[in-house]
């Protein structure tokens, strides 16, 4: 019996991801490319990803991308040793399996229904 696909989601500002889009590959973000990988989050990471880096922000999307389709994709240890996703390089556009606005709700990111 084979594993369940896992999603894989990185929030970012949309503008962004539609220049990705445009060039058919996402590069990374300002603070990505300072690290050197593009900081992904699970589904159960994400809310927490959201509150911490993006309190407040309004325009962001939530790109998610399958697990298994993501090229140099390390696990390694982040906030409290907890295991974040981070992949080494670009990811293509063409990978991501879900776009979803990340509406601002009082104060809070709503996530789409779909997102565990």
């Amino acid at each position: 019996m084979s594993a369940p696909m896992r999603i894989l989601y990185k929030i970012l500002p949309a503008a962004l991801w539609r220049e990705a889009e445009a060039r058919g590959a996402f590069e990374g973000s300002p603070v990505d490319l300072k690290d050197g990988f593009i900081h992904l989050s699970t589904s159960v990471q994400m809310r927490e990803t959201a509150a911490r880096h993006f309190a407040g922000q309004q325009e962001l999307v939530l790109v998610g991308f399958k697990e298994e389709d993501l090229p140099n994709l390390r696990w390694e240890p982040s906030r409290g040793g907890d295991l974040f996703p981070h992949v080494y390089g670009t990811i293509a556009t063409s990978l991501a399996v879900s776009q979803d606005a990340l509406p601002l709700v009082n104060g809070v990111h709503r996530f789409p229904a779909g997102a565990a």
